[in-house]
Formats: structure tokens, C-alpha cells, sequence
């Protein structure tokens, strides 16, 4: 809660006036400029006032401009946190010889050209680029103090979403693992199989075993660590659904197929806990299931470094299937909103593509290495 109203209280940017306030601001500076350059009988002479108004409004704007450009530039190219020191250190050099060559064309005019009469001296124009670089420095510390509080306060809000959406998508897998229809087939298959062959039998408890000891470990983990720490490598993830895919194959037999072939060198990439789980408990639920229309349920790496989960499509009956409409599309919801807040980590990460012909239902999702 107090983290929360923290949050609300934080800006997300550096706070900015009225346009009034600024232009007032503006007119002020011009004129304290004319009287910097020109000197005191600037204002004397309304004419006077005039020219020397309009020239050094146009170099104020021309300095302002080129100002922002380079800032803009120094942001997009330089924006990452971990670049703070190199894009501090950028934006004061950049402004302090963009102020010079600034000061040094002002010094041309009004003392070199000693244009309207100047009084101007070289020990001001020096006082003026030393208070001026000093603006630099603080404006530019106060700039990056506003900008680090706006990325710490989105990075924390986007751990809380990644952190829930984990929790919901474990939810929903605990929710199909536990549910009164998944416990009483599985048991049958147990049972059925301590009838026939006891050795079978134990290694179906020892798989079961597997797959309920990763849940509870998954949701464990999901509570004690933060963004980068909810994720899991694909070894473990293809470990864990090996042995749920023992279940689903000793329950549907011939009906079901599932071929697993990944690139070793893939195997400590990662991806979002029990992602493979929603989707082949989709490819289940929407299926049919029959030894003479077997399931096959394929997933493979890609030459780009992905991960593709494919299964054919021999979709049930609107009947037999409406039931579980909201729970897929819940799923796979989950592992697109994951991947979406992972992106705030990870800019430039790609998103998850869902694919579904006449043939096949395919999603491809990004590694994250």
C-alpha cells in the first residue's frame, strides 16, 4: 500500500510551467540578452531596441534549436540506464560546444564587428558561457534525477503486472491439474495400470510426482523473485512437460504424440513458466483425441532462435468443447501479456505469433537469452 501510494505521488516527468510563464520568461532572457550585448543604451533608442531585438531573438532561437536536436539525439541513441553515465557525459559536452561556438559568433558581432555601439567586453562574454555551462550541469542533473524516477516507477509497476500475470497463468495450470475431471482420469490411468503392469505404474506416479513438484516450485518462486527471477530456462520447462506429456500419453495412448526436438545450444534460453503447459493443454482441450485421428503436438527450435509449439487441428464439436472456451483463451491472453511487460525489460524483444490454418494451430515464441 505504501509502495503504491509512493507511486501516485511520484512524477513521471520533469514538471513544466504555464505557456504564459514560459513566454514571459522568454521576453525576459531577450531582453537581459540585449542588455548583456548592447549595453545599457539599448534601451534608449526604441529603433535601436528593435534590431538589436530581432537579431538576438533570431540567435537565441537558432542556439535553442540546435540545443534540442542535440538533446534529442544524445536521448534516443543513448537510453538505457545503463548508459546514464555516458549520456550525462554526452549532453554536457555537446551543450557546452554548442554554448562556444554560440559565444564565440556573439563575440564576432559585438565585439569584433563591435555591431550597435557594443559595450560588450570579453571578461563578460566569459562570465556569461561559465554561468551559462553551470545551467548546463544543473539542468541536466535535474533532468536525469526526473527521468531515472519515471523509469525506477514504471519498472516497478510493470514487475507488479509481470508478477501478477505469473500468478494468474499458474493459477490456471494448478486450476487444470487439480480440477475433480483431471484428478479422476488420471487416477483411472494409475489404477489401470497397477492392474497391469506394476512397473509402468510406478514410473506414471514418479512422472506425476514431476510435474506437481514443478507447480509448486514454479508458484513458489513466482512469490520470492521479480521480473528477470520468474522466468525459467528451457531445459527445465521441457523437462517439466516431458512428464506431463507421459500423463497425457498413458491416459489417450495412441491418441496422443509428442515429439520434442530443441538445439542444445538453446537450452539455457528462457521463457515465462509453464507457457509450453497452457498451450498443449489448449491443443488437448480443442481437439479430438482418437488412436485413428492421433494428436500430434511438435515442439521445435528455429534456425532464428525461437521456440515453435505446433499441434494439428481436428477441432471438437462446439458441444464437447464450449466449456473450456474461456480457459484457453484466458491462456494464451497470459502468455501474450507476459511477453508484452518482458518487452519493457527487454526493448526490441519479439512477441509471441499465433498462427492457426485448416491444417495446423502453431505459436512461435521468443527466447530470451
Amino acid at each position: 500500500m505504501k509502495k503504491k501510494a509512493l507511486f501516485e505521488k511520484l512524477p513521471e516527468k520533469a514538471p513544466s510551467g504555464s505557456t504564459t510563464v514560459y513566454a514571459l520568461g522568454s521576453v525576459a532572457l531577450l531582453l537581459l540578452f540585449n542588455y548583456i550585448t548592447v549595453g545599457a543604451h539599448v534601451f534608449r533608442d526604441p529603433l535601436l531596441l528593435l534590431k538589436a531585438t530581432l537579431l538576438n531573438a533570431g540567435l537565441l532561437a537558432a542556439a535553442c534549436w540546435i540545443q534540442s536536436r542535440l538533446a534529442g539525439y544524445i536521448t534516443t541513441h543513448y537510453s538505457d540506464l545503463q548508459q546514464t553515465l555516458v549520456r550525462v557525459a554526452l549532453s554536457i559536452s555537446a551543450h557546452a560546444v554548442a554554448s562556444g561556438a554560440f559565444v564565440l559568433l556573439t563575440a564576432w558581432l559585438y565585439i569584433d564587428r563591435n555591431l550597435f555601439s557594443s559595450t560588450l567586453t570579453v571578461h563578460t562574454l566569459v562570465l556569461v558561457y561559465v554561468v551559462n555551462l553551470a545551467a548546463i550541469v544543473l539542468v541536466t542533473g535535474l533532468w536525469e534525477t526526473f527521468g531515472a524516477l519515471g523509469r525506477w516507477r514504471q519498472h516497478e509497476i510493470n514487475a507488479e503486472r509481470l508478477m501478477k500475470e505469473n500468478v494468474n497463468g499458474q493459477l490456471e495450470s494448478l486450476k487444470a491439474q487439480i480440477s475433480p475431471h483431471f484428478l479422476f482420469n488420471t487416477l483411472n490411468s494409475l489404477s489401470a495400470l497397477i492392474g497391469e503392469d506394476q512397473e509402468k505404474a510406478e514410473q506414471f506416479v514418479d512422472e506425476m510426482a514431476r510435474v506437481y513438484r514443478y507447480l509448486l516450485q514454479t508458484n513458489h518462486s513466482s512469490v520470492d523473485q521479480r521480473d528477470f527471477g520468474q522466468l525459467t530456462t528451457l531445459k527445465k520447462e521441457l523437462s517439466f512437460i516431458e512428464s506431463y506429456g507421459h500423463l497425457l500419453k498413458t491416459r489417450y495412448g495412441e491418441g496422443m504424440k509428442l515429439y520434442i526436438h530443441v538445439e542444445e545450444c538453446f537450452l539455457d534460453h528462457r521463457i515465462p513458466p509453464l507457457t509450453l503447459q497452457l498451450l498443449v493443454e489448449n491443443a488437448v482441450k480443442h481437439n479430438v483425441i482418437r488412436a485413428s485421428r492421433p494428436l500430434t503436438i511438435f515442439i521445435l527450435s528455429t534456425v532464428e532462435g525461437q521456440l515453435m509449439v505446433r499441434n494439428n487441428l481436428q477441432k471438437k464439436n462446439l458441444t464437447a468443447g464450449a466449456e473450456n472456451i474461456e480457459s484457453t483463451h484466458v491462456g494464451l491472453v497470459n502468455i501474450i501479456t507476459k511477453y508484452q511487460l518482458l518487452s519493457e525489460y527487454r526493448p526490441g524483444l519479439s512477441q509471441p505469433v499465433i498462427e492457426s490454418n485448416h491444417e495446423f494451430f502453431t505459436v512461435t515464441l521468443p527466447l530470451i537469452s
